[in-house]
């Protein structure tokens, strides 16, 4: 099944698609006429104005959907699918014809010869700036300053029209006619051009390792396979012409002997070695420049300009053989489209790292398979699912050992004959370590458990000690001014600060993840009780002391109801910033949870598992949020009623 919905993501896209535009139309023009209906009875600012609304819902919802799917090219892969493998066949071109284009304006706005020759001439006079200070003797520095002043020939020299041979410009000119050829190949169009058995056999787009099939399966495909099959040789030979200019033979060769000497100088001559590292630096400098020169890549900027009309003129016919693909490209793919490397076509843009909703869909149906022998669940583990659990191990963990170590007596030893009679200490310390058999009971089990497990744990122990606190802290002037110096302390370092610590104190186990999460919820806490307690009316609290009411009464029936709203919202912020917290924690350190599946995910770069752990802990993280806007409503009904 989950096999299925890879195999048939684009059939399947193109009937959800549809769905999610009639859903999203039908949402507005619906709320639309809602919203008519009512404008007359409710007030901007009401809060019940805010209830109902899931018209709404639907509408966000549903434009959510649409733009994953258009940006993770769902869109074209449903109503165009075999674009891809065309753009994949122009993309073969554009590789093809890439060196060309890279020493012409039209690729790189200037020419190469431009910017080498620009390059060079700025690094040699920077040499000859910094000539003066260098560990020469003036008459190495006149040396010197001569093959600078030659090198700066051998440029003028190479950009010169004059100075090039009639063999390099037939070359050039060949060149721009096989250019010229290759246009009008594709304006011809693919005649008597079909795919081949092979590439007709290759997998659909998307549903193997390889994203998109290499050879062409079109019509059109076939053509600019084809033409770029001959553009890679037509670039081969112009990167192998050279301009060696006659001009320069002489200068080559009366530089490269003076580099020569003064390089032999360097080595015989009897200096220190911050001297000698001086030395040959700067002739090394001169050195590369000149072998640089030496290739024969800079050419007179009019040389190249009948190959860089005749690209252009590639350019314009491989846009016009593309036809109505490259409305689709331009429409349907957003991003840099298509990318040709090495042996293989890629997917560029939001594309490459958003996978398609099918396919997550079908990445989270593999993790939630509870069948671990079958490729079921992450790393041994499934996601969510139960076992059988020791009641002993959870004891275990509340129960701490020195409670047998502090009890009165010793512990067993073994008599005469090696046998030990276990006596009440001993079983007291089994107990606390889990050593005896109290039963089992079925308990989650998993990766999404454990961490809201580890959640729940730091938040309850967060709410316990927290609101009481924060209620003292609100109504005392001891508790205020002792405890909040060291709330403030450390409440604004953020959590991840203390990750490294707490993980290197306790370990990669629960316990330091809970403790990190328990810092995090018991610090909001505290603020929240606290200022729930600070701010009841000073005319409710005189009123029940009218009345009678003691200190208790007070605190429970007066100050408690009315921080109970901000003790409430303090457990909400406190619910997703521990989540928050949780995954980074689980990512530093862990073997299990949510964060530590993103974690493997990243260094293995599965774009498809990292959105899977997104979702799933933005979704709990819903769930989580729906439950306390559940709770809120119900426990205090009357707020924004007053």
């Amino acid at each position: 099944m989950l096999d299925w919905l890879s195999d048939n993501r684009a059939v399947i896209a193109a009937i959800i698609i549809p769905i999610l535009v009639l859903a999203f139309v039908w949402s507005i023009y619906y709320g639309r006429k809602q919203d008519r209906l009512t404008d007359n009875d409710e007030v901007f600012g009401d809060p019940v104005r805010t209830k109902g609304g899931w018209y709404w819902a639907v509408c966000g919802v549903s434009s959510l959907f649409l733009i994953w799917f258009y940006f993770s090219w769902g869109v074209g892969r449903a109503y165009f699918p075999e674009a891809a493998n065309n753009m994949c066949q122009v993309a073969k071109l554009e590789e093809s014809v890439g060196p060309i284009k890279a020493s012409l304006p039209i690729g790189s706005r200037y020419y190469k010869s431009t910017l080498l020759a620009g390059r060079n001439a700025d690094q040699l006079d920077e040499l000859q700036a910094q000539l003066a200070s260098t560990p020469f003797t003036d008459a190495e520095k006149a040396e010197l300053a001569e093959l600078i002043d030659q090198t700066n020939t051998l440029i003028a020299n190479s950009s010169d029209p004059a100075n090039m041979s009639d063999a390099t410009r037939e070359e050039l000119s060949g060149i721009a006619v096989q250019i010229i050829a290759l246009s009008q190949f594709l304006d011809a169009g693919p005649v008597n051009m079909s795919p081949t058995p092979e590439a007709l056999a290759q997998p659909k787009w998307g549903t193997t390792f390889t994203e998109i099939p290499i050879l062409p399966r079109t019509e059109k495909g076939v053509l600019f396979d084809t033409a770029a099959t001959q553009a890679a040789e037509i670039s081969g030979a112009f990167n192998k012409i050279r301009n060696q200019s006659a001009a320069n033979d002489s200068l080559i060769e009366d530089t490269q002997a003076r580099i020569e000497a003064l390089k032999e100088i360097n080595e015989s001559g009897d200096f220190d070695e911050a001297t000698l590292a001086a030395r040959e630096d700067y002739v090394k400098a001169v050195e590369r420049i000149f072998r640089r020169l030496d290739d024969g890549l800079i050419f007179p900027a009019a040389a190249l300009e009948e190959v860089n009309d005749a690209v252009a003129v590639l350019d314009a016919s491989a846009s016009s053989a593309q036809g109505s693909l490259r409305i689709a490209d331009a429409l349907f793919f957003p991003g840099p489209g298509i990318v040709k490397s090495a042996t293989q076509c890629t997917e560029q843009g939001s594309a490459r790292w958003l996978p398609k909703p099918t396919d997550v869909v079908a990445t989270f149906g593999r993790l939630a398979n509870p069948d671990l022998e079958n490729g079921g669940g992450y790393r041994g583990f499934p996601l969510l699912w139960w076992d059988w659990v020791a009641v002993a191990d959870v004891v275990a963990f509340f129960v701490p050992d020195w409670i047998a170590d502090v009890w009165p007596g010793e512990y067993a030893r073994h008599g005469s004959d090696g046998t030990i009679e276990p006596n009440f200490k001993d079983k007291l310390l089994a107990f606390a370590t889990g050593d005896v058999n109290l039963g089992h009971f079925p308990m989650l089990d998993g990766h999404i458990w454990d961490s809201l497990f580890r959640v729940l744990v730091a938040l309850g122990l967060g709410i316990l000690l927290g609101v009481p606190l924060g209620l003292f802290m609100g109504v005392s002037k001891f508790f205020k001014s002792f405890f909040d110096p060291l709330i403030e302390l450390y409440r604004p370092v953020p959590p991840l600060a203390w990750a490294p610590l707490i993980l290197t104190i306790f370990g990669i186990q629960d316990d330091g993840k809970i403790f990190l999460l328990f810092m995090v919820a018991f610090a909001i806490m505290v603020i929240s009780a606290r200022t729930g307690a600070s701010g009841v009316q000073l005319s409710k609290i005189r009123a029940s002391h009218s009345l009678g009411a003691t200190d208790r009464q007070i605190m429970w029936t007066v100050i408690f109801p009315n921080a109970l709203p901000e003790i409430l919202t303090g457990i909400r912020i406190a619910v997703g910033v521990c989540w928050g917290t949780l995954v980074a924690a689980e990512m530093l350190a862990g073997t299990t949870g949510i964060g530590f599946i993103e974690n493997i995910a990243r260094t293995v770069s599965d774009y498809e598992l990292i959105w899977v752990t997104i979702l799933i802990m933005g979704v709990l993280g819903l769930v989580f949020d729906l439950i306390m806007r559940w709770v809120i409503q119900k426990t205090i009904p009357w707020r924004g009623m007053g």
